[in-house]
């Protein structure tokens, strides 16, 4: 559903869900129906978590749902950007002691998301190594942001079969990855504990109900096969 619930003069003007990291999920389909065609072409989520970060549920392959929308700050939090955020809360902060757009548009983008909950950095690689308490709820905040959405996610597709995990974060730091499985068991979600800790391909157990894997992206693969098919067709 790619439409907002706004008037809908404002979906023909191009106000609508459009969706971002498109090239990564492109590329993690391709490699899903290289290494578990079974899987393929069932129902996937995939997580790519960077200092940008998004979701996207794929079906057979093809994409059904998308956290982000509009814009880049929609969605999970990410290592600056806001996420997900009640509308409410931006026309209060353009109230009488307004701040100017400019402003507000750097604190979204810039000064929000893991470095705004937490005051000591946007890295999650320095959160889990902070002992503060402000690091402990971003990271917290984070993770539960990231497996609702999944939830959510799972609802759209009507069933979930796999998760992925890709980018940054979601390919090289297993505590993330442990602590949004760990709110996902009620799925059926059972991580390989020492498989998760070295990154491995496969990381859920043989008792899984949903199988989770961790690939690498490579979303300039997906540029040159596209600029290749440009110029064959040329």
């Amino acid at each position: 559903m790619r439409r907002f619930a706004l008037p809908r003069a404002l979906h023909d003007q191009g106000i609508k869900r459009y969706g971002f990291h498109g090239l990564s999920y492109a590329f993690i389909a391709g490699e899903l129906r290289r290494r578990v065609p079974d899987v393929a072409a069932r129902k996937v989520i995939v997580a790519h978590l960077g200092n940008g970060a998004s979701l996207c549920a794929l079906d057979g392959g093809e994409s059904r749902d998308c956290s982000m929308g509009f814009s880049t700050l929609d969605g999970i939090p990410m290592a600056t950007r806001c996420g997900a955020l009640d509308p409410g809360v931006l026309l209060h902060l353009l109230g009488p002691k307004a701040r100017t757009l400019r402003n507000l548009e750097d604190m979204l983008y810039h000064r929000s998301g893991l470095l705004g909950v937490s005051s000591i950095s946007g890295d999650t690689r320095d959160l889990l190594k902070d002992e503060r308490p402000e690091a402990r709820e971003a990271i917290d905040l984070f993770s539960l942001r990231i497996a609702g959405e999944i939830g959510r996610m799972t609802a759209t597709l009507g069933g979930l079969d796999g998760i992925v995990f890709t980018a940054g974060i979601g390919e090289h730091q297993p505590e993330i990855r442990a602590a949004i499985c760990d709110r996902l068991r009620w799925l059926g979600v059972a991580l390989d504990g020492e498989a998760n800790t070295t990154s491995a391909s496969v990381i859920s157990t043989s008792a899984s109900s949903v199988a989770t894997f961790v690939i690498a992206t490579d979303e300039e693969q997906i540029i040159a096969n596209e600029a290749l098919s440009v110029l064959a067709s040329k």
